[in-house]
């Protein structure tokens, strides 16, 4: 399926959550939406849900609205980082209710998953646990095999363990179905290595949509004296640059294989410091 977002702006009174955004997603693909808290993100993914609309510029899903369009709202997925589900059902009625919303429900996979998580069908939403609820949602998610599946920090309260559990699933649902998985996180470290591409949002901007291979590639750190590094990057597209008794840290765009033949050391930059460094304000954002 094809997401395009145009020129794409909601205001909520006084504050602009979105700001004239516009870009293109695309196909079977792991999504990496970064952006720290109050960014839009979760603005972007109620309009891409068919949940609200937007107050200027539009979404457009295979070149149609998603707002009031039943047809595409069963083709998108949204699960949130919360409430989710009415608090007076029980998790069996939770799973009854998606698998006839969603057409290409998986209920052997649900209840593989249910198992997996050690759930109790029985058991009401309101006496779950933050990562019962948790990972109900993220059952959801899984089993609804909607071609646009939206998870927006869905792993509240669960531990490392069950965390790691959950990217597992993502990846080999991932693997077997033909559709589209955009993922919103914070903990960008656990995950960088499974998005295939990564679109950064602040303070209601697109700042960057990239491949996360070329963003691997493409960035780097260079380390040395004061001097030497100042030197090396005269004329090349600088992030930030840190110092430290007298030692000084650049992070920069392109190749620097050059930088280890003249003694400075060089190393990748992780996703998540570079969501930090282009959504401080700095030279390079």
């Amino acid at each position: 399926m094809k997401i395009e977002v145009k020129n794409l702006t909601k205001r909520y009174k006084e504050n602009v959550a979105l700001n004239n955004v516009s870009f293109t997603l695309e196909g079977s693909k792991l999504y990496g939406l970064l952006g720290r808290n109050g960014a839009g993100k979760t603005t972007f993914m109620d309009i891409l849900s068919g949940n609200i609309l937007a107050t200027e510029g539009e979404i457009l899903i295979d070149g149609e609205v998603p707002f009031d369009n039943q047809k595409l709202t069963e083709s998108v997925c949204l699960i949130k980082e919360g409430d989710n589900f009415k608090k007076d059902l029980k998790i069996k009625d939770v799973l009854k209710i998606y698998s006839y919303f969603y057409p290409n429900w998986d209920q052997q996979l649900a209840d593989e998953l249910i198992d997996t998580y050690n759930l109790n069908k029985n058991a009401k939403i309101k006496a779950l646990s933050k990562g019962m609820e948790s990972a109900l949602g993220i059952i959801v998610g899984l089993a609804s095999k909607a071609p646009i599946t939206v998870f927006d920090e869905p792993y509240i309260g669960l531990d490392a363990a069950a965390r790691k559990k959950f990217y597992e699933l993502l990846l080999e649902e991932f693997e077997t179905d033909n559709r589209m998985i955009i993922l919103s996180t914070h903990l960008i470290d656990e995950v960088s290595l499974m998005f295939e591409e990564v679109l950064i949002i602040q303070k209601g901007s697109l700042v960057m949509q990239e491949e996360a291979e070329y963003l691997r590639n493409s960035t780097c750190a260079v380390t040395g004296t004061k001097e030497e590094v100042k030197a090396f990057i005269q004329g090349k597209e600088v992030i930030e640059t840190k110092e430290l008794a007298g030692v000084m840290t650049a992070y920069i765009y392109g190749n620097a294989d050059d930088a280890k033949a003249q003694g400075l050391r060089v190393e990748s930059i992780p996703i998540q410091d570079l969501m930090i460094y282009l959504t401080e304000g700095k030279k390079g954002a």
